[in-house]
């Protein structure tokens, strides 16, 4: 029963992973894979050796580790909420509004987000800040509002998968904990507190380990998408992935990017294995393996 999915993780994951040889190759298309010559680590030294290194470094672990905290703390909320609806259809109702973010692609995104904060007929500018008795905003060339932004559409599109995730292991406590705590008297808050909580942390453990694994990728068509690649604001809006698409796309330089994709795949599995060894110092049974 299990050999259609090794057979599909084999192919589809581990057979690639030959090719992170290119990342030592000066690679081109007319040697090939085993023909091109080999120039050891200088991938890596052209990716960390230019002036943006340090900034979209920067970016992209301070953005992905604002958006593990937000993501988890306002998921958990929700799901906790979603779960004290106790009509069926409202419930349903509610999980399918939560989800349905998740599910639209980040191109559609991008042009719901311009309809809003376009500087000549976005919503904002031409209905909200009238309202306040402010002027427009050139979103698109203010750098400093886009930490928010991007932080609020991810949020707005991730939050439903992590609720559903932590919806489905609330559910699955036994109901007879809470009619214990009941009849002992205790709130909603620390029924919430010392049940609910304490008995989904395996889940919110491993999820949070998942993110941490990634948290050198980031999300490309939220920083790609979103912006518009607005040059403008790359300052703040600039990550590894960003950086490595134009960097493809304007030298064609095909080893520096799988450099990149290698670099990123390593610090994560060090970051797993190392969050990992912490949680299970303190919780074996909490931890991820």
């Amino acid at each position: 029963m299990t050999l259609p999915g090794i057979i599909y993780l084999l192919i589809n994951n581990y057979l690639p992973m030959l090719g992170v040889v290119i990342a030592f190759k000066n690679y081109n298309a007319i040697d090939g894979f085993f023909g091109s010559e080999w120039i050891g680590f200088k991938n890596f030294e052209y990716l960390f050796k230019t002036e943006d290194a340090l900034i979209i470094t920067r970016n992209t672990l301070l953005y992905n580790t604002t958006f593990i905290f937000l993501n988890t703390i306002f998921a958990l909320g929700l799901a906790i909420f979603l779960n004290e609806i106790k009509n069926k259809l409202a419930s349903r109702f509610y999980q399918s509004v939560v989800i349905l973010p998740h599910l639209i692609s980040t191109v559609i995104v991008g042009f719901l987000v311009f309809a809003l904060l376009s500087v000549e007929n976005g919503f904002v500018n031409k209905t909200l800040l009238p309202l306040v008795g402010m002027d427009p905003i050139s979103w698109y060339s203010e750098s400093q509002y886009w930490p928010y932004i991007l932080t609020f559409v991810n949020m707005w599109k991730n939050i439903g998968y992590l609720c559903v995730v932590y919806l489905a292991a609330i559910i699955g406590i036994d109901k007879e904990y809470y009619e214990a705590a009941d009849l002992d008297g205790a709130s909603k808050w620390k029924q919430i507190r010392y049940i609910t909580i304490p008995m989904i942390t395996p889940i919110i453990t491993i999820m949070t380990l998942l993110a941490i694994g990634r948290i050198f990728y980031a999300d490309f068509g939220l920083f790609y998408q979103v912006p518009l690649n607005a040059g403008a604001i790359q300052s703040t809006t600039d990550v590894i992935d960003t950086y490595v698409y134009r960097a493809l796309l304007n030298t064609g330089d095909i080893g520096m990017s799988s450099a990149a994709g290698m670099y990123q795949s390593l610090v994560g599995f060090i970051l797993v294995m190392l969050s990992n060894y912490i949680v299970r110092k303190r919780s074996k049974e909490n931890a991820l393996f």
